[in-house]
């Protein structure tokens, strides 16, 4: 059996791997149970606009990360990582009681500061993550780690995001979402007691609450060290790359698609279980240890069906000229004849694109973290990756302006997919040329 597997049934590891899993699941339920309350039944939340709320509620989310990333990663370098994880697991307690008053009150203000309290939770609970993993993994052991990591976040991401849809659409939606969050907030609690012990990296640390000038020193600390700081941009375009489509899901299968709910968790399914697979497949791809030429190698990918995903959805979305809704079923089962008489299997051709984005946007990110953990200093390690998660927010941000920018000069949702693969040739040339070790070991590695 593959080591990372192995690693589920040692105590170093498994607590860990189930308390961050449950709480990216449990961010998930939350945030898209809001979101599809606001889009449904945005009137019993009082006289709000549906469509402003959505879209205003993921910024609420994204926010803390700016404010409390700095503040987070210095609190992870000072102290126990254990006793942080379970306080933080308090904190989701905390937080998922103030939110259940929201869904019986009806308050989209009390549900608003919850939604902005869990994003605290994950940005405090970020730099903890990453920084804790090369402290009780044995260095070919953190590819298979982060790869396990990688796979339980995302999967994690899909239940949550299908279970909020259902429980928010549900009769009583108020109550059995309340009970779900915080059964599975008190599940992460009674999983991270089981976290072992991890020593501070730096214990004497002087912690500077002053958010912008520790974020400025965390940014000179990463530019001064221009292989941690291209990574870093390179987390963070994948970031941007993975929120571009994620964020069109929805749309792609209802505007292009003429798909309904079910298309679009088909979608997203598909996706997930990529990533997830591709994470998996690291640690065999490299034999267990760093190899940054897979990072080439998922970014070929990303463009490749990037591209080839602009084709399969312009396809089908002509080959329908009036708008005939598709279920999941029926949208699989989909096919139509081209005009010599063959049968086009474009909807599989499609599933495959998205489910092979993933796949290779697991090959891409999971050396990065590993490059991270191995070669950044372990006393200001949670800091680093707490520049990080500034950096992979600002990205998201900016790829919702690019979006936008995109659809004002008129163009498709299949032609957005298309100029961010486009983009990311730029990256990734970019990349290599700055940082040429990422071809020099593609090549080793296609060689052998």
């Amino acid at each position: 059996m593959s080591n990372q597997f192995q690693l589920l049934k040692e105590q170093r590891f498994r607590p860990f791997f189930f308390t961050q899993f449950l709480g990216a699941f449990n961010d998930n339920v939350f945030k898209t149970a809001l979101i599809t309350l606001v889009a449904f039944h945005a009137a019993s939340l009082g006289n709000m606009n549906g469509a402003m709320l959505a879209t205003v509620l993921p910024g609420i989310f994204i926010l803390p990360f700016f404010l409390f990333s700095a503040t987070a990663g210095q609190i992870a370098d000072k102290y126990e990582k254990s006793q942080i994880i379970r306080l933080v697991k308090v904190f989701e307690i905390g937080i998922m009681l103030f939110a259940s008053s929201g869904f019986f009150l009806h308050n989209i203000w009390l549900l608003a500061s919850a939604l902005f309290m869990m994003g605290m939770h994950s940005t405090l609970f970020g730099p903890v993550k990453y920084s804790y993993l090369p402290q009780h993994l044995k260095e070919h052991e953190l590819i298979g780690g982060n790869g396990m990591v990688e796979m339980g976040s995302f999967v994690a991401i899909l239940l949550g995001q299908v279970l909020g849809a259902w429980l928010a659409t549900a009769a009583n939606h108020a109550i059995f979402t309340s009970i779900t969050i915080l059964l599975i907030a008190v599940l992460g609690y009674n999983t991270s007691r089981g976290v072992p012990n991890t020593p501070a990296a730096d214990g004497a640390l002087i912690i500077n609450w002053n958010p912008i000038t520790e974020t400025i020193k965390n940014v000179k600390l990463i530019w001064a060290s221009q292989q941690i700081w291209l990574a870093i941009v390179a987390i963070s375009w994948f970031w941007f790359f993975g929120a571009t489509l994620l964020a069109q899901f929805p749309n792609l299968a209802k505007e292009v698609l003429y798909g309904d709910e079910g298309v679009f968790i088909l979608l997203l399914s598909v996706f997930s279980i990529g990533i997830g697979l591709g994470s998996l497949l690291c640690e065999k791809l490299s034999k267990g240890k760093l190899e940054l030429g897979l990072v080439l190698f998922g970014a070929i990918g990303l463009t490749a069906f990037g591209a080839d995903l602009y084709f399969s959805a312009s396809s089908l979305h002509d080959s329908c000229s009036y708008k005939c809704f598709f279920d999941f079923q029926t949208f699989i089962a989909r096919n139509y004849h081209t005009a010599d008489g063959h049968l086009n299997w474009t909807n599989w051709r499609l599933l495959g694109d998205i489910g092979l984005i993933g796949l290779f946007g697991g090959f891409y990110i999971v050396p990065l973290y590993v490059l991270i953990q191995t070669r950044v200093d372990k006393t200001y390690q949670s800091r680093v990756i707490a520049a990080n998660n500034i950096m992979n927010a600002l990205f998201m941000v900016a790829s919702a302006g690019f979006s936008i920018l995109i659809f004002k000069q008129g163009y498709s949702i299949p032609q957005l997919f298309l100029a961010t693969a486009m983009l990311n040739v730029i990256v990734t040339v970019y990349l290599c040329m700055r940082q040429p070790e990422y071809f020099r070991t593609f090549l080793t590695w296609v060689k052998r």
